[in-house]
């Protein structure tokens, strides 16, 4: 249980959210068949988004176990009915049980189980975990981003050339565009979890993640955290912060990158 905000009171917690999220992570893992259609059943959710007993299970339990851990804090989750009484609440949860859905559901590898602990509005822990991959991401605020306990940081790039781009295609057109003359990028095939598009970029083997609009805050918070303690940023495309648990939790186009890249990145986008 979180009591004060010390740095070591808040690093305690980590052993006990790094068991909760392999549970969470045995919980899903039955449903996913790598390379075939899962064995959970699908339905849609208003809007025509799919969603399947897995997510609801994933999120049944975190709310539980999350809850217990630190009950003080409301909760903001893709697959729970919003309540207002969040807003301005210093401590929030905010989880997705299964970002990147539809890789899930068609058995590509590229999904995750997304956690952040905000405070005051800022992530103060993100733990990304993707169980098909079998590799954990975490970050407590202040304190380093780590892939299965060993540390990361973003590519110390300076520059835009050759840089390794991903997101969608009119994005990465328009920033091929505005980078000059034959900027060499290499593309890599989108990635479907958001979060694990942004713990990519803190790990240093994407360069610039882009973000179409629309993402949540449980598709971003916990990796922006790991993102940030990796020496990288998560923002719009005119170089402002993420801002999180408003009242509507939308967010417009964003990029993900080093924070060396952030000023190229913006005047390519720009040109």
């Amino acid at each position: 249980m979180l009591n004060s905000f010390t740095d070591a009171s808040v690093a305690g917690l980590m052993p006990e959210l790094r068991a909760v999220m392999r549970e969470a992570a045995a919980i899903a893992k039955p449903f996913f068949r790598h390379g075939s259609q899962t064995t959970a059943r699908i339905w849609s959710k208003a809007g025509g988004s799919p969603v399947t007993e897995a997510d609801v299970a994933v999120d049944t339990f975190l709310k539980i176990r999350l809850s217990e851990m630190v009950p003080q804090a409301a909760w903001l989750s893709e697959e729970t009915a919003d309540d207002p009484a969040r807003i301005g609440r210093d401590l929030v949860w905010i989880v997705d049980p299964i970002d990147g859905t539809r890789a899930f559901l068609s058995g590509h590898p590229d999904w995750s189980i997304a956690v952040a602990l905000l405070y005051k509005g800022e992530p103060l822990i993100g733990f990304v975990h993707a169980p098909a991959l079998g590799v954990a991401y975490e970050a407590v605020r202040g304190q380093g981003a780590f892939r299965d306990e060993q540390k990361i940081v973003v590519d110390p790039r300076t520059t835009l050339r050759s840089a390794r781009i991903t997101g969608p295609k009119p994005m990465l057109d328009r920033l091929t565009r505005g980078a000059g003359p034959d900027p060499d990028f290499v593309r890599i095939d989108r990635i479907p979890s958001l979060a694990l598009r942004l713990v990519r970029v803190a790990e240093g083997s994407v360069d610039v993640g882009m973000i179409s609009s629309d993402a949540r805050d449980w598709d971003l918070a916990a990796a922006d955290l790991i993102l940030r303690e990796a020496g990288g940023l998560v923002g719009t495309m005119n170089g402002q912060a993420t801002v999180y648990n408003r009242p509507e939790p939308i967010h417009g186009e964003l990029v993900a990158l080093p924070t060396a890249l952030r000023d190229p990145v913006i005047a390519a986008w720009g040109a």
